[in-house]
């Protein structure tokens, strides 16, 4: 069977194709197992000549990929003046226009290969272009082959970083604004958007960007293969994504990532493969005057933060005895809601004077391996609370052993003690102080 080349439209079965920018093409055994050699349909080589990645891979049947014989790259006549080759691996040998790796360099066993560098040619000059091509062949001496063009320059992308949302009703619908930039010295043409939803959900899911299975509805991945931004360029994908908060996390946020779409994602960027289309509009990117602001290159954080407050109580203990009795008490630290702020608090315990602590919580660092879990300095423990959902609890033990009467105590504190206010990460925001603290009383 001759090889035949992957439809590159952007369709709706064929977007996880889009997405992974495969120029490939197909081998097929005869009894029908096909195995294929992937590679971007653009590659952005950098100007002053760095090294970056270049992302190629073999898919086939099975959870391995089959052994290979030899991989080779070729710069395509014409091509001289924009691109060369380098080898970086004691497996590989050539020259600026041709290298052969075999052995284990040829073992394209991942995303990404870097037994060779495609570099942009000395001389050249942002906007120049050429092509390379990659034969691979399998042990059994079929041939795959793809084709990437090698553009000189690389289009750097950004998006504008909205400040936290300040005092956000909890479970309000929020609307999200994206707005990508060109930094770079080149166009990006075609643009590829995952959103991760993190604390919020989405409201509406859209008929350009699927939604896998994997994540649970969780990620939107958004192509856009006709979008173009010249370098200093901006685009704003409209209508604007619409998600909902959360009803009790008080630090919620949600996360961006951008890309050019036909170069594929860069190695600090993911997605799920598979997934439905949405049932909403379909997104578009319109160019538009680039707003002031703070941009962020390739991904961003975008906090949404709720007006509402925890309540977090403390039980302190009464302790009846002699002296050189033991005792054990329990502290309670109790979210009465209604928010979460995560893990914001700690409790310090400061024991009766006289008394001595005989034990104290453990935590396990190694199998049967136990460490205290309570930071301990002079007098006082300190004990990280961790995340309490509303109407949740944690209880720290202690066993003591007494002195004569004294009164010691538990208070909370916020992580970072200091004034409170509507971006204050840390804080609980706790409407009701009084129960913060209380007393640990021995008597006799």
């Amino acid at each position: 069977m001759q090889p035949v080349r992957r439809s590159r439209q952007f369709t709706g079965t064929a977007l996880t194709a889009v997405l992974l920018l495969l120029g490939s093409l197909t081998a097929c055994a005869g009894d029908g197992k096909a195995f294929s050699l992937s590679a971007p349909e653009i590659f952005y080589a950098p100007v002053n000549g760095g090294k970056k990645v270049f992302p190629l891979r073999v898919d086939g049947p099975g959870s391995s990929t089959p052994g290979a014989r030899r991989l080779t790259v070729d710069v395509e006549a014409g091509s001289e003046g924009a691109v060369r080759l380098r080898d970086d691996s004691a497996n590989c040998r050539g020259g600026a226009t041709h290298i052969v790796c075999e052995g284990p360099a040829a073992r394209l066993i991942g995303l990404t290969t870097d037994a060779f560098a495609t570099l942009a040619a000395r001389g050249s000059k942002p906007g120049d272009s050429g092509y390379v091509r990659l034969t691979y062949v399998l042990t059994d001496g079929r041939k795959l082959t793809a084709r990437t063009r090698v553009v000189v320059g690389e289009p750097v992308l950004e998006l504008l970083t909205p400040a936290p949302d300040e005092g956000v009703r909890p479970g309000a619908e929020v609307t999200a604004p994206v707005v990508v930039r060109n930094a770079g010295d080149v166009p990006v043409r075609g643009l590829a958007l995952v959103v991760n939803a993190g604390d919020l959900q989405f409201v509406q899911r859209y008929a350009n960007c699927r939604y896998p299975e994997l994540q649970h509805g969780s990620q939107a991945v958004c192509g856009f293969p006709d979008v173009r931004i010249a370098p200093g360029r901006s685009v704003t994908v409209r209508p604007g994504l619409r998600l909902r908060a959360s009803r009790t996390t008080m630090y919620g946020s949600f996360d961006r990532m951008v890309w050019p779409l036909k170069a594929g994602p860069g190695p600090n960027q993911s997605f799920s493969e598979g997934g439905g289309h949405g049932d909403g509009p379909v997104l578009r990117a319109e160019a538009t005057k680039t707003p002031s602001g703070t941009f962020t290159e390739a991904g961003d954080f975008v906090d949404v933060l709720l007006a509402t407050g925890a309540d977090y109580e403390v039980s302190g203990a009464d302790l009846h005895g002699d002296p050189g009795d033991t005792r054990r008490i329990r502290l309670t630290v109790r979210n009465n809601g209604p928010g979460d702020p995560g893990s914001s608090t700690r409790l310090v315990f400061a024991p009766p004077t006289g008394t001595t602590v005989l034990k104290e919580p453990m935590t396990e660092i190694d199998d049967g391996e136990y460490e205290p879990y309570c930071d301990h300095d002079g007098a006082t423990y300190t004990c990280d609370v961790r995340r309490l959902a509303p109407g949740t609890s944690r209880t720290f033990g202690f066993t003591l052993r007494l002195g004569g009467p004294a009164t010691g105590g538990v208070r909370l504190e916020d992580k970072r003690p200091g004034p409170s206010g509507p971006r204050d990460r840390s804080g609980r925001h706790d409407p009701d102080a009084s129960n913060d603290e209380a007393a640990v009383d021995v008597t006799g």
